[in-house]
């Protein structure tokens, strides 16, 4: 069995860079089972294909734009991914549906795809975590851990 987790965003954009802080942390926190691969996707979707083609599952960590409260996590499954990102934050949202469909295209989309995507309360220049995002971090990381046992 192949999972990847895949943390997505711009750490120079606040909020923004919630998906790569989650798999920082993981990281650093280790303990996941061994078949399960940390991976920073940064902004570079484009980049990483070789890293999620032909999994059994793609996790995948984000921040997404909705009407929710700042610091909700949300999870889709399946189909519902690239409808989430209806309202893009950033240009690599376009990345990962993109980076999907090329691996649809090839036979090699992984058999399942969940997100994990966190409401930001601030995406502007800056490096740290808004309170209300970095207090969630930890239950971030706890949902991707459930995800990952399942």
């Amino acid at each position: 069995m192949s999972v990847v987790v895949l943390g997505v965003g711009n750490l120079i954009m606040g909020d923004e860079g919630v998906g790569v802080r989650c798999v920082q942390a993981l990281e650093a926190e280790g303990g996941l089972p061994e078949h399960v691969r940390l991976v920073d996707g940064g902004t570079a979707t484009h980049a990483i294909l070789d890293e999620v083609e032909d999994l059994e599952h793609l996790v995948i960590v984000d921040a997404v734009a909705g009407t929710r409260p700042p610091g909700t996590i949300v999870e889709y499954i399946g189909d519902q991914v690239p409808s989430a990102f209806s309202n893009r934050m950033s240009p690599h949202q376009y990345g990962i549906n993109d980076m999907l469909a090329y691996l649809a295209l090839l036979g090699r989309s992984p058999k399942q795809v969940t997100l994990l995507g966190v409401q930001p309360e601030k995406v502007e220049l800056g490096m740290e975590l808004s309170p209300t995002v970095a207090g969630i971090l930890p239950a971030l990381c706890q949902q991707v851990r459930a995800t990952v046992a399942r």
